[in-house]
């Protein structure tokens, strides 16, 4: 059983930072892919930033040189490294998961376990 747990969102203005974490408890981890999807109001969910088990990361466009993806393999936490926000960053963060061998991408169809989300929002 795959289980995974959001945390770190909150409110802050435009131009600060957060961290997001997510614990991911599963039965194996030699094959995965992992990363961070956001759902804003009125909008469908999108990748953000993936990660997998070779360490390769895709970036969506708009949050290249200000969010970093990072994974810690010992404690199994996904973390989502988040500077220079901005307004148009506000929606719920959520983490999602995949053990299956697959190509890397941003497409949320491709990952079949997620977190409840945490929302984000930026005030300008």
């Amino acid at each position: 059983q795959v289980q995974l747990g959001e945390s770190g969102g909150g409110s802050v203005q435009s131009g600060g930072s957060l961290t997001l974490s997510c614990t991911i408890s599963a039965s194996s981890y030699n094959v995965y892919r992992m990363g961070w999807f956001r759902q804003a109001p009125g909008k469908g969910r999108e990748g953000v930033a993936v990660i997998d088990s070779t360490g390769a990361t895709i970036y969506l466009d708009s949050v290249k040189d200000r969010f970093a993806i990072a994974l810690d393999k010992d404690t199994h936490t996904l973390e989502l490294r988040m500077n220079a926000l901005k307004p148009e960053d506000t929606a719920i963060y959520f983490c999602g998961a995949d053990f299956r061998w697959f190509p890397l991408s941003l497409h949320k169809s491709e990952y079949k376990y997620w977190g409840q989300g945490t929302q984000v929002t930026v005030s300008s």
